[in-house]
């Protein structure tokens, strides 16, 4: 037996042969109540949330003050070995990577 592969498929035929109608009257959500459903879950507990819960320790950093042969980069502020320094203008160094 031969077989068309040109002809549609029975599932898509169908679905092309729904109406409008049909698909409006479908059970879809009234776009006011998803709204409510999203401030009624911004109202609850955010400790499920990561990120939204306090975590009471305490960050320790050493400070460590710039060495003589580092400058801070006048553009992007990242503190670099004067061998990355492209020049010097007004008394403000840039690095080799913002003058690039």
């Amino acid at each position: 037996m031969a077989t068309d592969y040109d002809e549609l498929r029975t599932e898509v035929q169908e679905s092309q042969n729904d109406s409008l109608e049909t698909l409006k009257s479908a059970n879809a959500p009234d776009p006011q109540s998803v709204v409510r459903e999203l401030d009624a879950s911004d109202d609850m507990d955010t400790t499920g949330i990561p990120g939204g819960e306090f975590i009471a320790e305490e960050l320790v950093v050493q400070v460590v003050p710039q060495l003589k042969d580092e400058f801070t980069c006048y553009s992007c502020f990242l503190v670099r070995h004067r061998s990355q320094m492209a020049r010097e203008q007004d008394g403000h160094a840039y690095c080799i990577e913002c003058e690039g």
